[in-house]
């Protein structure tokens, strides 16, 4: 069952669900459904600090989805 996050168009509440199938989940807030879906960007702890994720942060996110691999690299631009 896959999670994601979604901004309420209604009330502007950024919120996370779980979604099984083709439900529409509803704003925890107001209750709507109108919803847009975001596009998530997870993060896995490693246990250490390396040399690749040294290189990852000095690159910085990218600025419209926050792709960690840096400005360009989503398939959003």
């Amino acid at each position: 069952m896959p999670l994601y996050e979604y901004s309420c168009r209604s009330c502007d509440k950024e919120f996370e669900s779980f979604v099984r199938g083709s439900e529409t989940p509803a704003c925890p807030s107001c209750r709507s459904e109108d919803l847009q879906r975001k596009l998530s960007v997870f993060a896995a702890h490693t246990g250490g600090a390396s040399s690749s994720s040294e290189a990852t942060a000095a690159m910085g996110s990218c600025g419209s989805c926050g792709d960690p691999r840096g400005p360009g690299a989503c398939s959003l631009n």
